[in-house]
């Protein structure tokens, strides 16, 4: 079964630049998905069962942490890795964030290499 990873983001540059750093990882294999907003994340989420997942805090109809609290609390699906993309660097976004279920806290402007390097450790895929 190919490996997976969504993208959501309400900015299509910033998921234009995600998708860039990650289109090695399509070289083998892996299936990238994007959406633009909470709500179109968790049906992805449900429907496609993604084995990562780079999400943005601030977004249009649910937010970051939500979406991160439904799949991890309420859809319990602890095996999805969720690393959350966010503006906000503050000590109690990154608390809020951990306590919602994220896996790990990334703030942007992000590192293309420290994307690559997380996405490698995670799908076992080394780029």
């Amino acid at each position: 079964m190919p490996k997976k990873v969504l993208i959501v983001d309400d900015e299509p540059h910033i998921r234009l630049l995600l998708e860039q750093t990650l289109e090695d990882f399509e070289d083998e294999g892996v299936e990238i998905f994007s959406a633009s907003d909470g709500l179109e994340a968790l049906e992805l989420i449900k429907s496609e069962k993604p084995d990562l997942i780079f999400l943005d805090v601030m977004m249009p109809k649910m937010n970051g942490f939500d979406v991160c609290n439904t799949v991890k609390n309420d859809l319990k699906l602890s095996n999805i890795y969720i690393v959350m993309l966010t503006a906000k660097g503050q000590e109690f976004d990154k608390k809020k964030g951990i306590e919602s279920g994220a896996d790990i806290y990334m703030t942007k402007p992000f590192n293309p290499d420290e994307i690559v390097s997380k996405a490698s450790e995670v799908l076992g895929i080394n780029i």
